[in-house]
C-alpha cells in the first residue's frame, strides 16, 4: 500500500512538473491609478515608501521612458484595444473637457464592440481571466451614447455621487456586453463607468470616500472582514489565482488607488509620514499640500504592500517562473496629492509630468533585470500579451509593438522608434499632436499651430523651447508628425489651423 502511495505521489509530481513546463504563461497586469513616475522609490522618491517595489525593480526590466496618455480614459482604452485615441475617439475623460464643439472633438466614453480588447483574444486561447477594479471604458448610458451622431455637439456627462439609477441598466444583458464579463473576462469585481471609488452620496466629501468599507460600488459584493478597498481587490486577485492556477490565467488588477479622493490607510501609517521630513528635490511632503501628500503616502505604501502579497502568493505556489508580471500607471501624478519638481506639470498635460509613468516587467529567467532607456507606450501591452500567449491570429489594427524582443536586451527598433499622441479635446491645455523620437519631443498645438521642441536628455523640465533654435530637428519631426496624421486620416477639431 505504501509503495502505491509513493508511486502515485511521484506520478502526480511529474504531472505537475510537466504541466508547469507546457502551460501557457500566466499574466498578471497591475495598473495603479494616477501613480506618477516619481512616486516610487525606484524612480527617486525618498518621501513615499515603496520598499517592495524597489526590491522587485532590481529583479525586473524597468523602463525609464514609458509613456501613457495624460488622462486615464485614453490610456485605458489604448491598453485594452491596442489602438491610438483617434481610432477609438477616446481623447480624455468626457466630464473634464472644456470649450465647445468647434474647439473639440468631444470624447467618446464607451469603447464599441467593433474594437476587440485583449481579454477576448486571451479567452479564445484558453485563458481564465478576471478584471478587478477600475474599468472606465463604458459610459454611464452606452445604449444612448452609441446611437448618437458623431462628432458630438456637447460633451458627455455622468451621474452624481449617491445616484444609483444607472445600476439596473448596467447589470442588464444589453449593457453587460460592454462590461468585463461581455469582453472575455469570467468575472468583474468593481469595474463600472466611474473613474474613482467614491460612488456614495457626498463623493469626495463622504466619510468613507469609497476606500473604507462598506464599499459603495454596486459591483463589489460586501464580504465579512472588508476594511480597505485596495486590500479587498488584492484578496480577489489571490482568490482567483487559487481557483485557476492549473490553467493559464490573466489577472487584470486595476487598483482604484492612488486616485482621489485621498484617505489615510491607517492612523499608524499617517503618524509615520507626519513625522517624516519632506523631499527637497521632488517637493514631496513639503509646502501647503503637505497634509494631503502625507495621506497620499499611506495609500502608495498600501499599494506596495498589496503587490507584495500577490507576488508572495505566486512564489509560495510555484507559479512565479511561469508568470509575467507588468506593473504600470495610466498617467502622471495628480498635482493635488503629489508633485515632482524633476518633471514639468502633472496629470492632464502633454508634458513629461503628465505622460511619463513608472513601468516594470518581472519574469524570472525570461527577462534580463536592468533599467532600459527604450521608448515604450501603453499601446505596446496588447501585442506583448499576444506574443507571450502564442496568439498569432489577431485580426485588426494594433498600433503598438510587442516588448518580448526587449526582454533580454535593448533592440535598435525601440531605441529609435517614434511615439505619437493625438489629443483632440481640451482639458488642461488646447488640442495638440505630439511626437517623441530619440531625446526630442515636438508638440504642435492645433488651434494656432504653435510648436514646442524639447531636448529631454538635457531639459527634462521642458523649460527651453528649441523650435526656433534647432530648426533642422523641428522640421524633421514636424514632417513626420504631418505624415503620420495624413497617412492615418487623423480627424482634427474644426478650429485646427494645421493639416
Amino acid at each position: 500500500m505504501m509503495n502505491k502511495i509513493i508511486y502515485l505521489t511521484i506520478a502526480l509530481m511529474g504531472f505537475a512538473f510537466l504541466n508547469a513546463q507546457t502551460q501557457k504563461p500566466n499574466i498578471v497586469f497591475i495598473m495603479v491609478d494616477d501613480l506618477g513616475y516619481g512616486d516610487v522609490g525606484f524612480n527617486g522618491s525618498t518621501f513615499y515608501e515603496t520598499p517592495y517595489l524597489d526590491q522587485l525593480a532590481k529583479e525586473s526590466l524597468v523602463f525609464d521612458n514609458s509613456y501613457a496618455y495624460p488622462t486615464c480614459s485614453p490610456s485605458r482604452t489604448a491598453i485594452f484595444t491596442g489602438k491610438q485615441s483617434f481610432r477609438t475617439g477616446v481623447y480624455t475623460v468626457p466630464v473634464l473637457e472644456k470649450g465647445d464643439d468647434k474647439e473639440n472633438i468631444f470624447s467618446r466614453w464607451t469603447v464599441g464592440r467593433e474594437h476587440p480588447i485583449y481579454s477576448e483574444d486571451l479567452a479564445k486561447a484558453g485563458y481564465k481571466s478576471i478584471h478587478i477594479g477600475k474599468w472606465h471604458i463604458v459610459g454611464p448610458n452606452p445604449l444612448v451614447e452609441l446611437k448618437m451622431k458623431y462628432p458630438l455637439k456637447e460633451k458627455l456627462g455622468q451621474p452624481n455621487p449617491g445616484e444609483y439609477d444607472w445600476v439596473a441598466l448596467h447589470k442588464s444583458k444589453a449593457v453587460q456586453q460592454y462590461y468585463p464579463e461581455g469582453r472575455g473576462f469570467i468575472k468583474n469585481i468593481g469595474g463600472t463607468f466611474r473613474g474613482d471609488p467614491a460612488f456614495e452620496l457626498g463623493g469626495y466629501k463622504s466619510e468613507t470616500k469609497g476606500y473604507l468599507a462598506p464599499f459603495s460600488n454596486p459591483f463589489i459584493e460586501p464580504k465579512q472582514g472588508d476594511e480597505w478597498l485596495t486590500d479587498r481587490l488584492t484578496d480577489e486577485a489571490i482568490g482567483f489565482i487559487a481557483e485557476n492556477k492549473r490553467e493559464p490565467f490573466l489577472i487584470n488588477l486595476n487598483f482604484y488607488a492612488v486616485h482621489n479622493p485621498i484617505l489615510p490607510r491607517s492612523k499608524a501609517a499617517l503618524e509615520k509620514y507626519m513625522n517624516k521630513a519632506g523631499d527637497s528635490i521632488t517637493g514631496q511632503g513639503l509646502g501647503k499640500r503637505r497634509q494631503t501628500m502625507v495621506e497620499y503616502a499611506t495609500m502608495v505604501e498600501s499599494v506596495d504592500q498589496n503587490i507584495k502579497r500577490i507576488v508572495d502568493y505566486l512564489d509560495q505556489n510555484n507559479l512565479r517562473e511561469n508568470t509575467m508580471i507588468i506593473i504600470t500607471s495610466d498617467n502622471g501624478h495628480n498635482e493635488g496629492p503629489s508633485t515632482n519638481n524633476r518633471l514639468r506639470n502633472a496629470k492632464g498635460y502633454i508634458y513629461e509630468g503628465g505622460i511619463k509613468v513608472p513601468t516594470m516587467i518581472n519574469w524570472p529567467g525570461k527577462i534580463t533585470a536592468r533599467r532600459s532607456e527604450a521608448l515604450i507606450s501603453v499601446l505596446d501591452f496588447y501585442p506583448t500579451f499576444m506574443e507571450v500567449a502564442g496568439i498569432k491570429n489577431h485580426k485588426g489594427v494594433l498600433d503598438g509593438n510587442s516588448l518580448v524582443g526587449q526582454f533580454k536586451s535593448d533592440s535598435e527598433f525601440f531605441n529609435n522608434r517614434s511615439l505619437f499622441w493625438q489629443l483632440s479635446s481640451q482639458y488642461k491645455h488646447g488640442t495638440c499632436t505630439a511626437v517623441r523620437k530619440n531625446q526630442y519631443k515636438l508638440i504642435q498645438f492645433l488651434a494656432d499651430g504653435k510648436l514646442e521642441l524639447y531636448d529631454l536628455s538635457k531639459d527634462p523640465l521642458e523649460a527651453h523651447n528649441l523650435a526656433d533654435v534647432n530648426k533642422e530637428v523641428m522640421h524633421s519631426l514636424l514632417n513626420e508628425m504631418v505624415h503620420w496624421r495624413q497617412k492615418n486620416n487623423v480627424p482634427l477639431p474644426p478650429n485646427a489651423v494645421v493639416k
